[in-house]
């Protein structure tokens, strides 16, 4: 049994979205191969449900320009459930201009929807990923992210 609808998230966009990101299996031929390989029905309703909403938010406009560059303060709810590191990254992820005011939000929404506790900066990071991969003109971040996401050495600069 898996642990959470993170771990099925990034098991679906490992197999599944990554390599074949236009080709949509039907959902319950999807759910089948999900129940197969040890997830609940219950986990995998929550993770379709994450989608969606990951889904509603595509092709977000760009929240102000260069010259916008808000600051941002975490919620009583976020900063309790990201770490200082994961929040850390946001912020080191914003301020590089890796997410723009408009996918910070999103990245936040996303990852408060994952209902966890704790959220750490290796979850963030995964999310980030697949907030990136699902917005048309962010290839380069999401390049970037994915270098920083499997780098050896695991440490980004400030």
């Amino acid at each position: 049994m898996k642990e959470n609808v993170l771990d099925l998230l990034m098991y679906l966009f490992e197999n599944y979205i990554y390599d074949e990101p236009d080709a949509t299996p039907d959902r319950d031929s999807l759910s089948d191969s999900l129940e197969e390989a040890g997830f609940s029905s219950a986990e995998i309703d929550r993770a379709f449900s994450w989608l969606e909403g990951l889904d509603v938010q595509r092709n977000l406009p760009e929240l102000g320009g260069q010259e916008c560059n808000p600051i941002r303060i975490f919620s009583k709810d976020e900063s309790s459930r990201l770490d200082l590191e994961a929040r850390g990254l946001i912020l080191y992820l914003e301020n590089t201009g890796v997410l723009d005011p408009a996918r910070r939000e999103q990245l936040l929404d996303r990852l408060m929807a994952l209902d966890e506790d704790e959220i750490t900066m290796d979850e963030v990071k995964w999310v980030v990923l697949m907030v990136l991969f699902n917005q048309p003109g962010q290839e380069a971040n999401y390049a970037w992210m994915e270098d920083l996401m499997f780098d050896e050495e695991g440490e980004y600069r400030h």
